[in-house]
């Protein structure tokens, strides 16, 4: 079997996912790399097939219709084998040393019975143009190099949370919670976070910058402009972490308060990007879905209307929308935008 799933969901990924691959092999034979291509309409299918060829026992190709990041997530992890699972973008890397060093824990865990449902590392902002690089690291938030559960978790500081970037899941935990990303959507990498957070018992992290995340094409979903334009997905996502944490009743106080905080980030940024668009459709839909969030969880309404978030993303009048953008420096360091 296995040690880990890597699934790198690939459209119209030419240019870039070579690096993306190349920065996988030195696992060998304990890493499976699933190179998902997703309706490209380049050399990208090409390219899955070669490596595939020359590495049978550790690549897969697997061609499918266009159904955007999140289909090709999920076709990634109905593929998985390993033991654990994670993503990596095409047109991202890991860092070699920190990559075997993760290797090497992860060998460890399963050698002694430890196989943790979440193992979360570092991840580092790859701006374009950036000499200083910001890491994103969770030593005051998790204990360092030990097994743990929601009761040992610490502070999560301002615009520190876990991402897609940082979290390797348990492969089965994933499969037996019922995870399915929607298809045609962007952002849905915080529906992979979110949801099986519910389900995560035990954790470990390790303090290494593994996850390298590149940022600086314009045609990036992270664009601040490509995001306001995609507002409409934004709030999708968003409304349906809303109808999940609806959902939960019997969560760990601390793992409440962390999804509630991971909530309120996304109702953050929505928000933003809605004021920042400034039409009177954009504020409405902003009004919009407050209200969904009132109407389907009263309890976590009030708990985030009445936040310091919720408080200024509501504030009255063109001073009020003044002071809710200065939010938006939090929302940066969430999403990392260009």
């Amino acid at each position: 079997m296995k040690l880990l799933s890597v699934a790198i969901p690939c459209y119209n990924s030419q240019e870039y996912m070579r690096k993306a691959i190349e920065c996988l092999l030195p696992g060998g034979e304990d890493v499976e790399i699933i190179i998902v291509d997703d309706g490209s309409r380049d050399d990208t299918g090409r390219i899955a097939d070669e490596y595939a060829m020359r590495y049978p026992s550790v690549v897969k190709a697997v061609h499918q219709e266009n159904g955007g990041h999140g289909e090709a997530v999920n076709t990634g992890l109905r593929n998985a084998t390993g033991t654990f699972f994670k993503v990596l973008d095409s047109d991202d890397w890991f860092k070699e040393e920190a990559y075997l060093s993760v290797l090497d824990r992860l060998k460890e865990l399963v050698s002694v019975g430890s196989v943790v449902d979440m193992f979360v590392c570092n991840f580092v902002y790859e701006k374009e143009g950036k000499k200083h690089k910001k890491v994103m690291t969770y030593r005051s938030a998790f204990p360092e190099g030990v097994v743990f559960t929601w009761d040992d978790v610490r502070v999560f500081k301002p615009g520190q949370y876990i991402l897609m970037h940082s979290v390797i899941y348990r492969t089965r935990l994933l499969k037996d919670c019922g995870l399915r990303l929607p298809a045609h959507t962007f952002y849905v990498d915080n529906i992979f976070v979110f949801e099986p957070l519910t389900h995560v018992r035990t954790m470990y992290y390790m303090n290494v910058n593994l996850y390298r995340y590149y940022i600086g094409r314009e045609d990036q979903s992270v664009n601040e402009s490509i995001m306001i334009s995609r507002v409409d997905q934004q709030i999708r996502v968003t409304r349906l972490m809303i109808d999940y944490m609806a959902a939960q009743h019997s969560l760990k106080r601390k793992q409440e308060r962390y999804m509630l905080s991971y909530l309120s980030i996304m109702m953050t940024i929505s928000s933003i990007l809605l004021i920042r668009e400034g039409s009177e459709e954009s504020l409405n839909k902003k009004k919009e879905l407050w209200k969904y969030l009132k109407d389907r969880d009263q309890k976590d309404y009030i708990r985030l209307r009445f936040s310091l978030f919720g408080t200024n993303m509501n504030l009255p009048g063109k001073g009020g929308r003044k002071i809710s953008v200065m939010e938006y420096k939090i929302a940066r360091r969430f999403v990392g935008f260009n």
